[in-house]
């Protein structure tokens, strides 16, 4: 990894000096999230020296007159009476005091009501300033950037957030709202960011974010913070979007024992023991969460996993409500809501519910994939191949998108476009199904030869049926179709070589046998 900012990871001396700093500076303005991302970095680091601790920070002249002020709002601040708090806030002076006053308003119940001007910031130089409030802090930077993308003004917010890196290089919510702006690889390379070491941070995250786990999983691997729960829990996102379930299973597990009262990432692990059928560990998962904080938007997510399992799909749905009352934007409960929908053969409240996901997450191939899924029940394959396409842009490696778009495909009539999709949900992109074995898991390729194999037979080209046939062998969970679909085609090409008469005739008029097919070779096939 690249030395960044002159600090390399090596260096985790002045990673952890840097980290107090900014847990300091983030406390004092009640950026609580911040804090706790950093203080999870700093606990994994060996403790420092006394005498190298870092100074605290530098107290000004404003400060020193604000005291008592800033004092009395922090309290006010922090038992949330926002309102409050910025009434004795507004004659202060220095930038703490200002960030606050203009952050207690930010969350205050009649911010709806309030108009914002936007002022006139220059964000290209070193400097952005504003006539009335003076030159802006990184802190302040950061809260002008989350209310432009609160009004869509997503272009303005990118370059806000940029400038905010720049300003305060260590604050991670700037680094984490302009993750949640970049689109594309093409956005992120486009950027003008520091170097420095929460870069390879914000490059892991956002390599999750863009389905490009191998770049993100060497970034989290090689960061040096292996006893970071917040690192071991980002691996185990990681390993569960490539659909890797023991490895990510293994470190939740791992994540669970070392801070057993966890909730974040707690909603993923369940989707894992959802998928696995593990019951009786996500009904304790549930059961524990619920006796930790029942009002959590993951707690509400691991409980509707957990009805989904036992196919009460109207409880499940009725919690995912409430994980998306306690926290409008939460992607995962969209999309689990969506799937129960489609459960209950709700295909309206199905796409509403993905419509919403998309709105929060434009990068969500699973909200995608799931519209392309309601479209095909309701028998509208050009509406369900756009939707595909989409997942699949967003997915490229992952053979359920091509399968699904080879079946759209042949619905409407585009063989060659069909049969295309398929194979490249078998194969890999130099043609070789084993190159492609070696990327995809069992089941995907078993899945894209079960297709595929009927797809040939249904157009009675039956030498690649049967060898697609043959290859389902290699699949426990593809064996018994693939032994079915042999028969099958044994028995559409005994037929037609039989005579009509029903009568054996051994030779022909030439005196010579009639060639015979030999019995086929159940044995496995590999090409």
């Amino acid at each position: 990894m690249a030395a960044l900012c002159s600090l390399e990871f090596g260096d985790l001396v002045q990673i952890k000096k840097q980290l107090i700093t900014v847990i300091s500076l983030c406390k004092e303005r009640g950026l609580v999230h911040s804090v706790k991302w950093a203080s999870e970095l700093a606990f994994a680091l060996d403790p420092l020296p006394k005498d190298e601790l870092p100074p605290p920070p530098l107290v000004t002249e404003e400060d020193v007159q604000d005291l008592d002020a800033f004092a009395l709002a922090k309290s006010y601040f922090d038992l949330k009476e926002y309102d409050r708090a910025a009434y004795f806030l507004r004659g202060c002076n220095s930038q703490k005091a200002y960030f606050l006053y203009m952050y207690s308003r930010y969350l205050g119940p009649w911010r709806r009501a309030q108009v914002v001007t936007r002022p006139s910031v220059s964000y290209g130089g070193a400097e952005a300033r504003n006539t009335e409030l003076g030159e802006l802090d990184g802190f302040t930077l950061y809260l002008y950037g989350v209310v432009l993308r609160k009004l869509d003004l997503l272009k303005e917010a990118v370059e806000v957030f940029v400038e905010a890196t720049h300003t305060l290089r260590s604050h991670w919510g700037a680094w984490l709202e302009l993750c949640n702006l970049v689109t594309n690889i093409e956005m992120l390379k486009s950027l003008s960011l520091p170097d420095c070491w929460i870069k390879d941070f914000f490059m892991a995250h956002i390599y999750t974010e863009l389905q490009m786990i191998k770049e993100a999983l060497q970034n989290l691997i090689e960061a040096g913070f292996s006893k970071s729960t917040y690192i071991i829990s980002q691996i185990a996102v990681a390993y569960h979007n490539i659909r890797d379930i023991d490895q990510a299973l293994a470190l939740f597990n791992e994540l669970r024992e070392q801070d057993p009262y966890r909730i974040e990432n707690m909603d993923t692990f369940s989707n894992l023991l959802y998928v696995k059928s593990m019951k009786p560990e996500l009904s304790y998962l549930a059961h524990n969460l619920v006796e930790i904080d029942k009002y959590r938007v993951e707690t509400c997510c691991v409980i509707g996993n957990y009805y989904s399992l036992r196919s009460q799909h109207e409880k499940a749905a009725l919690y995912f409500q409430r994980a998306l009352k306690l926290n409008p934007r939460c992607l995962g409960a969209w999309t689990l809501m969506g799937h129960e929908y489609m459960e209950m053969k709700n295909t309206s409240a199905a796409i509403q519910a993905y419509r919403h996901a998309i709105e929060v997450n434009k990068r969500d191939y699973r909200a995608w994939y799931g519209l392309g899924q309601t479209y095909e029940i309701l028998k509208m394959p050009f509406y369900c191949l756009y939707y595909y396409r989409k997942a699949h842009q967003l997915r490229p490696n992952d053979s359920r998108m091509l399968v699904a778009l080879g079946e759209s495909y042949e619905k409407l009539s585009q063989q060659v476009e069909a049969k295309k999709g398929v194979l490249c949900g078998g194969c890999g992109e130099d043609g070789t199904p084993q190159a492609r074995q070696e990327q995809l898991e069992h089941a995907e390729v078993s899945t894209a030869l079960r297709y595929l194999g009927q797809y040939y037979f249904k157009n009675k080209l039956y030498d690649e049926a049967s060898m697609c046939a043959q290859r389902c062998c290699d699949y426990n969970d593809a064996r018994e179709e693939g032994k079915a679909l042999l028969r099958q085609i044994f028995q559409v090409r005994d037929q037609v070589e039989t005579p009509a008469a029903g009568l054996f005739v051994p030779f022909a008029d030439n005196n010579s046998p009639i060639k015979r097919v030999s019995p086929l070779n159940l044995s496995s096939f590999t090409p």
